[in-house]
């Protein structure tokens, strides 16, 4: 069992969702103690618990310790398993951190797999540069093409509702 203090480096919620990304695709279990240590409000927000639940799913993980405000989470992941997900994150930009959370696990994973994730719009539409349409367009081209290149990953990302059902694909 690999033991994590949260704490340590900027205590936020990347140690977290570095860790479950690292455990879905090594297959080995951890601890993590002091969650998001460093920040006003410790503990597991609604943000991380989705992010958590992700990679639960994905991992068809054993998890003790999901919950609003917990400071420990232990998390073992049994098998990766592709398929159609939909998780409701909260906000536009917390939909970025889930992804980051369950792509590397899904893009090893047998088979293909899709993945909604809901987001409400922090920002109005109509200032692309700041929008949530934005960010998630600068994101896909950022950090997909990366794992596009070398294995020919067809990742394509779609914007729905209240983003016009822009397409953002990372392939340019």
């Amino acid at each position: 069992m690999v033991r994590i203090d949260g704490s340590l480096g900027e205590g936020g919620g990347q140690v977290l969702r570095t860790s479950l990304a690292l455990s879905l695709v090594t297959g080995k279990p951890f601890t993590i103690q002091n969650i998001r240590a460093g920040r006003k409000k410790p503990g597991l927000l609604r943000q991380h618990l989705t992010s958590v639940k992700a990679a639960e799913a994905v991992g068809a993980a054993e998890v003790s310790g999901a919950e609003l405000g917990s400071r420990e989470l232990t998390f073992r992941p049994s098998a990766l398993a592709a398929g159609n997900y939909h998780f409701a994150v909260g906000t536009a930009g917390s939909a970025t951190l889930v992804l980051q959370t369950v792509l590397p696990a899904l893009l090893l994973a047998e088979g293909p797999s899709t993945l909604m994730l809901e987001g409400e719009r922090t920002t109005p539409w109509r200032h692309r540069s700041t929008s949530s349409s934005g960010r998630i367009c600068r994101w896909s081209v950022a950090w997909v093409r990366p794992w596009r290149r070398p294995w020919s990953v067809p990742v394509s990302s779609r914007l729905g509702a209240g983003g016009s059902g822009s397409t953002c694909d990372p392939r340019r």
